[in-house]
């Protein structure tokens, strides 16, 4: 299945999603956090949510400009919540939802889906795992139906876990075990978090992938996946009335069957030391450099903390107007690419990172020097009224441009109310923005961006050093993306 990316897919933004199509190349860091971008006045009175006598929480978003459906089930686990020693089998377990159950034989829901030219797919992140089809509202029912059937009736047996287990293993060792960036990734995440289980691939670690088994699968699926642990989002061409009474005969008869209880995971420590994780790989064609610091999330910070670091992200280095961008690319032509992104769609601590890739004769210490000074620079003397003014006019577009995705609303609402946070708090997010002021993102790059806290990357070719020009470096500049997180599908 393929990754998703964007800003106003907030959802995957620093949570990994691994999808079900079973390949794990992480989805690649969303530029902004847009979980919250979804909200404009017109949508605020149409959105509506129920829950149904069983605990699912529903939520329906109308759009009738098309004759489509988006229904999507998240259930509120995701690797974060796996038990030690038992990485990947939040992942695992999404594969395992595709086989037989007590109703209907493996691969039926999916053979449906495809003869009425629907679309599915499936994906696990750090925080949640989901299920979507997009469909005719006439289908509707039928999706519900097998979701439904699905959360309740799966079979599992040895046989089974074994093939898939070796699905996943193949899907690790061809997308991140030969990929180097994907294993600077895991590397970086690692050392960032020294203590949250975010420091974890979301695919899991081989080792303890190879030990998954049927104990730990069925284990795993009555405790989590049980209608009070799930969010239903239905968007598209729907009624509130007609969608509550479909999930009502159909979820609706599906037992609460575990109490998963609160979501308590180990916290940070304060870290007071900054890290370096080199990687050289013949494999490697193009250099890159990285900087990360831990930061709140919008789940977690203060009121207007996770606004001003979305902001200060847009212009310190969100697009070919940033700072970052038209000083390193534009100008002195050192960097190929360079930018930088805030992550903070998290149901914990998230992060920010700078990120750049040398031109011509530059060097990663030039693109790395360069984007130093541009961060530096913010901290000292903040930014201009008009920087913030043209930015958080960005943002508040991206409100009316998020409507045109159907789908993209519906993962906006899964999965900002897979984190904590509440369908108020998506239809806030432009007044929020609206609100934020100069000083708010001096202030919260002064405390975040601190480089005695960072951890910085470097992806060369073998026996490549960050102050060397390597041979094979790119001449040619581009907008470029994020470095790649940890998401898979």
């Amino acid at each position: 299945m393929l990754l998703v990316q964007g800003r106003l897919v907030a959802a995957f933004v620093l949570s990994g999603v691994v999808f079900a199509s079973f390949s794990t190349l992480p989805v690649r860091a969303e530029t902004k956090t847009a979980t919250l971008v979804a909200a404009n006045a017109s949508i605020k009175n149409d959105v509506s949510s129920f829950h149904l006598e069983n605990g699912l929480e529903v939520v329906v978003i109308p759009d009738h400009r098309a004759p489509v459906v988006t229904h999507m089930l998240w259930y509120h686990v995701g690797s974060a919540d796996e038990e030690p020693g038992k990485s990947g089998i939040a992942h695992f377990f999404e594969h395992l939802m595709f086989k037989a159950t007590k109703t209907y034989p493996a691969g039926e829901f999916s053979r449906k889906v495809a003869e009425i030219g629907g679309q599915e797919n499936a994906f696990t992140s750090y925080d949640y795992t989901a299920f979507y089809q997009q469909l005719a509202p006439q289908a509707l029912e039928m999706a519900m139906a097998y979701e439904a059937d699905r959360m309740e009736n799966l079979i599992l047996n040895d046989e089974v876990v074994k093939t898939e287990r070796d699905v996943v293993l193949e899907e690790r060792r061809s997308r991140v075990d030969s990929n180097p960036s994907s294993l600077l990734s895991e590397e970086v995440n690692a050392t960032l978090y020294q203590n949250h289980p975010y420091r974890m691939p979301v695919i899991g670690w081989l080792h303890e992938m190879e030990k998954l088994n049927l104990t730990d699968a069925l284990a795993f699926y009555q405790k989590y996946y049980t209608p009070n642990n799930a969010t239903l989002v239905v968007s598209g061409d729907v009624d509130s009335a007609t969608v509550k009474a479909l999930a009502e005969k159909t979820y609706g008869k599906v037992p609460r069957r575990a109490e998963p209880g609160k979501r308590e995971r180990p916290q940070e420590p304060e870290q007071n030391t900054k890290r370096t994780v080199s990687l050289a790989d013949p494999r490697v064609s193009q250099p890159s450099f990285q900087k990360m610091w831990l930061a709140p999330s919008y789940t977690n910070a203060k009121p207007g903390e996770a606004e001003a670091l979305d902001l200060l992200s847009e212009i310190l280095g969100g697009s070919a107007r940033s700072r970052i961008y038209q000083t390193l690319v534009v100008k002195d032509g050192s960097a190929a690419s360079a930018g930088a992104y805030y992550q903070g769609s998290s149901l914990d601590d998230g992060s920010f990172g700078v990120y750049g890739s040398p031109r011509g004769d530059a060097t990663l210490k030039d693109v790395e020097n360069g984007i130093d000074a541009q961060v530096a620079r913010i901290i000292k003397d903040g930014v201009t009224e008009d920087e913030l003014e043209k930015a958080r006019n960005r943002f508040l577009k991206s409100v009316i441009f998020a409507r045109d995705s159907q789908t993209g609303m519906a993962r906006i609402y899964g999965s900002t109310l897979s984190t904590g946070q509440t369908i108020k708090d998506i239809e806030e997010w432009p007044d929020r923005i609206k609100a934020v002021k100069v000083q708010d993102i001096q202030d919260v790059a002064k405390r975040y961006l601190v480089d005695s806290r960072s951890v910085t990357s470097y992806l060369m070719p073998e026996a490549g050093t960050p102050d060397k020009k390597t041979e094979n470096q790119t001449q040619n500049a581009g907008e470029g993306e994020a470095p790649a997180q940890g998401v898979v599908q």
